[in-house]
């Protein structure tokens, strides 16, 4: 067991006893990390454009103007979509990692779909991106089928030099924590966006249980999805909210290893504050007007992120 592994099993014994930063403001100004990172370590927080109704110009100016160092993004198909997206990135000195996956049942065309995708992604010229973040295959394909997309995905990774790594996300082959664990175990290149709150939904627990393969997890991730899930849900209503106090103290509990894997590495750390839009964000009845406002609570994460883990 490495030393990693058990410093975040001691940690996660002694969660409830954590003193880490959910909503005290004069807490959230301190650092978390107070051991100096390896030449190297760089914070990039982005900005999702999930929800956002604007045009590209407009999600990238509120994106600069709220302190972000840039965005997330499926990446574009048409040429048209392209050109507004890059011409907005370079206007407001935004960062950019990419969304790509493959949909539909026919694991052939999905496969295929799937590395038309990221292959783009990672060969086009005109600005290179942080990462590629996969929705990778499905939760219903094969073990080998599944095995397939990372060992395509890999290899594209190593040709470009760009990380490609797939999100822990529900529906996909990463769903759940045990199946992970046979991915990490079977893939050694296998490098994962952590999106450790649909987790939460799945195995409707904070994974106490779960202790040692969370590590592994933690250990594989290169990028990290900044959501707070709890056990009956992918998406807090607010993480403000006092009543999510211990939920929040456990995210961050899981994205500190990862910072200190990252800055012992000297390795850039990419987070997205990806809160989301309504039926994501719990609305009212009838009106289905979000309880919260999205952007809001996506800025307050980005300030959480930026004063725990940039120093």
């Amino acid at each position: 067991m490495s030393l990693n592994r058990r410093n975040f099993l001691k940690h996660s014994a002694a969660l409830s006893a954590a003193s880490l930063i959910p909503g005290i403001p004069a807490e959230a100004q301190e650092p978390a990390l107070k051991t100096p990172a390896a030449a190297g370590f760089k914070l990039v927080v982005l900005q999702t454009d999930w929800g956002f109704a604007g045009n590209r110009d407009e999600l990238c100016r509120r994106t600069k103007e709220a302190g972000y160092d840039g965005i997330e993004t499926w990446w574009p198909t048409t040429a048209e979509a392209q050109d507004e997206l890059f011409a907005a990135l370079k206007k407001h000195g935004l960062e950019v990692g990419f969304l790509c996956g493959g949909n539909g049942a026919d694991y052939t065309k999905h496969a295929d779909a799937f590395e038309k995708a990221v292959t783009a992604a990672t060969s086009q010229q005109r600005q290179r991106p942080l990462y590629i973040n996969c929705h990778s295959g499905k939760d219903y394909f094969s073990f080998e089928e599944n095995s397939r997309l990372i060992d395509m995905t890999v290899r594209i990774s190593k040709s470009t030099g760009i990380p490609v790594c797939h999100e822990t996300h529900r529906s996909r082959m990463l769903f759940a924590a045990h199946i992970t664990r046979k991915f990490i175990e079977a893939k050694p290149e296998l490098r994962l966006t952590l999106d450790i709150s649909h987790w939460c939904n799945v195995h409707e627990s904070l994974l106490q249980d779960q202790a040692d393969t969370v590590a592994k997890a933690l250990e594989r991730t290169g990028h990290v999805h900044a959501r707070i899930g709890h056990p009956e849900g992918p998406q807090v209503n607010d993480p403000r909210a006092p009543e999510w106090e211990n939920t929040v103290k456990a995210h961050f509990a899981w994205w500190d290893e990862v910072a200190k894997i990252k800055r012992a590495k000297g390795e850039v750390m990419t987070m997205l504050t990806e809160f989301g839009p309504a039926d994501y964000m719990p609305a009212l009845p009838y009106t289905r007007q979000p309880v919260a406002n999205q952007w809001d609570i996506n800025v307050h994460m980005k300030n959480l992120l930026k004063a725990r883990y940039g120093g």
